[in-house]
């Protein structure tokens, strides 16, 4: 009950500054009025007799001095009633109007806080206020006035569910669940108020005053509305940030699928100009031969059968080594066997060839889309001629294909002298393996330590 007279006193006092103002300036005109009065007899030598026109003579002279000196003089009354009162002190709701305009401006948010802080000092006479923000459990003193430096605040998420349901609590409640906000303060009455959006806390708004000066209830909606807006900002700056980030990650993903398929196109022209080259001096020149040889067996059909024979024979060798050139080269554009028998059949098929020691583990494979069969056939080719360049002599392998959730997956293990990804690049064929899986919706995953071997595993997602 002591503090009610003190609470009264403020509401006269804002009152008295209110009338402050339109009295200075009545009491001014007044005085000017008299004073023009006193200086027009003064100057004109004698004191107005009874008669009209004297005086509405005098009337007249006081009236037009009096207009042209008021304005300057009302300039500067206000101006000494503005001293008199002392600073400006908006009243609490403009507050929450004020910072509802400068949301929509592009105020950093550091700024805006700090603004928010020193207008509520100013409107709700009190000695301090600060602006806590975070999430996750942590928050910290983003803004203060006056200014008490940074400070932060660790909540476990029993305590952030409490104080974001709390609302506009006292000191009483804050030495239970936040001595640490209420620490230097136990003299002073202290508010604190919750920042949220959407049932989540992003900080708290606390405010001190001098113990024999309540808070009102109108002050306390203030700092309810207050801590609603600055939370729909926090939430409105933390979504935003999130987009930022989700675009500049779409940005490098489509980075990373331009220099994809542009490595794509640069190994499909490659691969052209290599079947080219293969066909040129393998194939083509057996062919070649093929085609002397035959001229010349033709000629000596008639005048020398022996020597025909013998080239026939020739012929006949040369043709295998065509066909076996072929073959070997239809092998590297696309297996048949991969087409007639699976992807198991031609994995052990190459395995045979495979310039490393490595042995098959595969569960039952059935078919899958050619693309898919045709995308692990490769990539496993690629990783063991990996192992054969970069794992040392006598290295051996494992090759692992496998079904797993609709998706089919494999893994080429050796045990050879391994490396560290963070320091080497990706060489051309494990990035040639990952534009492959990534045409597809896969993934590459590389696991290597020096010393302790490499193994390269992918991912096809839905391969039926």
């Amino acid at each position: 009950m002591a503090v009610a007279p003190r609470h009264r006193s403020i509401k006269a006092r804002r009152r008295f500054d209110l009338l402050l103002g339109p009295a200075i300036q009545l009491a001014g005109l007044a005085a000017l009025v008299v004073g023009v009065y006193l200086i027009v007899v003064i100057g004109i030598g004698r004191v107005p007799t009874s008669d009209q026109w004297t005086l509405v003579g005098f009337s007249m002279a006081a009236a037009a001095v009096t207009a042209l000196l008021y304005q300057p003089l009302r300039r500067r009354l206000s101006g000494l009633a503005v001293r008199l009162a002392g600073p400006k002190r908006d009243s609490p709701s403009e507050v929450i109007r004020t910072l509802g305009s400068r949301l929509t401006s592009s105020l950093p948010l550091d700024e805006l806080l700090l603004q928010l802080a020193e207008s509520l000092r100013r409107s709700l006479a009190l000695e301090a206020a600060e602006v806590w923000t975070g999430s996750g459990g942590l928050l910290e003193r983003s803004a203060s006035d006056p200014d008490v430096g940074r400070a932060s605040l660790i909540l476990t998420s029993a305590e952030e569910g409490v104080v974001a349901r709390a609302g506009v609590r006292g000191s009483a409640w804050l030495s239970m669940w936040l001595p640490r906000v209420l620490a230097g303060r136990e003299e002073t009455a202290v508010r604190a108020a919750p920042v949220t959006h959407a049932g989540e806390l992003f900080g708290l708004i606390v405010v001190e005053r001098q113990p024999d000066v309540p808070f009102s209830d109108e002050e306390e909606h203030v700092l309810v509305a207050l801590g609603r807006q600055v939370g729909l900002a926090l939430n409105n700056v933390r979504l935003g940030s999130a987009l930022e980030a989700s675009l500049d990650e779409l940005q490098m993903q489509a980075d990373e699928l331009r220099a994809s398929r542009a490595r794509v196109v640069a190994a499909a022209d490659a691969e052209r100009r290599r079947i080219e080259r293969d066909l040129h001096d393998g194939a083509q020149q057996h062919l070649v031969a093929l085609a002397v040889n035959l001229r010349l067996a033709r000629e000596l059909a008639e005048s020398d059968p022996v020597g025909a024979r013998a080239v026939l024979e020739e012929l006949a060798g040369e043709v295998h080594e065509a066909l076996e050139e072929i073959r070997d080269l239809a092998h590297g554009i696309y297996p048949p066997l991969l087409v007639d028998r699976g992807l198991s059949e031609a994995l052990r098929a190459a395995l045979a060839r495979a310039p490393v020691r490595a042995r098959l583990e595969t569960n039952a494979l059935g078919r899958y889309r050619p693309e898919v069969e045709a995308t692990v056939y490769f990539c496993c080719l690629e990783a063991l001629q990996n192992v054969s360049k970069h794992a040392g002599r006598g290295t051996g392998a494992t090759l692992r294909v496998w079904e797993e959730q609709g998706g089919l997956r494999f893994e080429v293990a050796d045990d050879g002298v391994g490396f560290d990804p963070r320091v080497e690049p990706r060489g051309a064929g494990l990035t040639n393996m990952s534009d492959r899986l990534g045409a597809l919706g896969g993934r590459l995953s590389v696991f290597a330590a020096p010393g302790d071997g490499t193994r390269v595993a992918g991912m096809i997602p839905s391969a039926r």
